[in-house]
């Protein structure tokens, strides 16, 4: 609860505890509960963050299943995963000048950077060697009272309520990101394997937005409402076509897709997408499969005679967090999602672990 003065929010009351969705068993056989966690206590340079909502991101089962080469959450005595966080700021640190208490915020993959490498003046600071992963290396979105650095803080601008601007944390800065590293233009081909997904089903919607001819791929009867309805102007269903690579070329002018953006993490995504591209193409690696499970690329003989790009991109920027903000700001980006409240945080993980999801899953802190 806030107290006013002469119309001014000046001071929250913070509890000592708050609530968080904490991994059980980190590994293979993990579970998530719903425990009481201490809040938090802001140092100088941070702002504390009461959360509203939460994105589900199916990084966050990477994290505690620990199927990625990284080390694991329990190495950096972290127990609540979680990078899709928007709700209000309601302690400052003493050095904090740039925000005040009340003001709307939001939490990203990337917990900071140093601002002071040719990557973090390039807008690349996401690659800094000092860009910690907030769930992984600091207590995620899973909890609701969080610390954020000040400087690495996003604002959500008005208009953007913070069911929708928590998945844009993450998914929507995230392909916002990869669709600006494509290079694409208005009237090119962008095909999305994995385009009614969370991060997918973004995509469709910024590169329709963007001006360019869309094609999902996915698989279901939901999956191909939900994408027709962001945007695509056509549809392939994995479960239903005996080659999905043909039946994308096929739409794609008979000459295939400018751009493939594998939102999808399966193997079989990967494999197939160098046969989706025209020449010059680009496959842009979003989707993070399990290690040693999918390869980026082709035999070389492929890559050199149809002058393929294979790029890799990362979580979105800020200045790539702000773009994808706006968009929503504009109308132009409306993440679909399910709410859950937080008592069922842990049934939104296995569901999105069993990957039966349209769209993003996202907790009500309130509710």
């Amino acid at each position: 609860m806030a107290t006013e003065t002469s119309g001014k929010t000046t001071e929250y009351e913070i509890p000592k505890t708050c609530k968080a969705g904490v991994v059980v068993n980190e590994g293979p056989n993990f579970h998530l509960e719903v425990e009481d966690v201490p809040v938090p206590e802001p140092g100088p340079n941070d702002v504390l963050i009461k959360l509203n909502a939460t994105g589900i991101c199916y990084s966050d089962i990477h994290y505690m299943l620990n199927d990625l080469p990284i080390p694991k959450m329990s190495v950096f005595g972290v127990r609540s995963p979680g990078h899709e966080g928007a709700g209000v700021i309601v302690k400052l640190g003493s050095h904090v000048k740039n925000w005040k208490v009340g003001d709307r915020a939001g939490i990203k993959p990337a917990y900071d950077a140093c601002f002071n490498c040719e990557l973090c003046w390039t807008g690349k600071e996401t690659y800094c060697e000092e860009s910690p992963q907030i769930g992984l290396q600091f207590p995620g979105s899973y909890q609701q009272y969080v610390l954020s650095p000040a400087r690495y803080t996003s604002k959500i601008p008005e208009g953007v309520d913070d069911f929708t601007a928590g998945p844009i944390m993450c998914s929507g800065s995230t392909i916002y990101c990869s669709l600006k590293e494509s290079g694409l233009k208005p009237g090119d081909w962008a095909v999305f394997p994995g385009a009614g997904g969370g991060v997918g089903h973004m995509g469709v919607q910024i590169a329709k937005a963007m001006g360019m001819r869309v094609v999902g791929v996915d698989g279901g009867d939901a999956k191909k409402e939900l994408c027709l309805r962001l945007g695509c102007e056509a549809f392939v269903d994995f479960t239903k076509v005996e080659s999905v690579a043909d039946e994308v070329v096929k739409i794609c002018d008979g000459k295939g897709a400018h751009g493939v953006f594998v939102t999808a993490t399966s193997g079989g995504a990967y494999a197939s997408a160098p046969m989706m591209c025209r020449i010059s193409g680009r496959i842009m690696c979003i989707g993070l499969p399990p290690a040693g499970t999918a390869f980026a690329g082709a035999d070389p003989l492929l890559m050199v005679g149809k002058n393929l790009h294979v790029i890799g991109t990362k979580v979105g920027s800020l200045l790539d967090t702000d773009k994808a903000l706006e968009f929503a700001a504009r109308g132009l980006l409306k993440p679909i999602y399910e709410v859950f409240p937080l008592a069922k945080m842990p049934e939104a993980v296995k569901k999105l672990q069993g990957g039966n999801v349209a769209g993003r899953l996202v907790v009500d802190f309130n509710s």
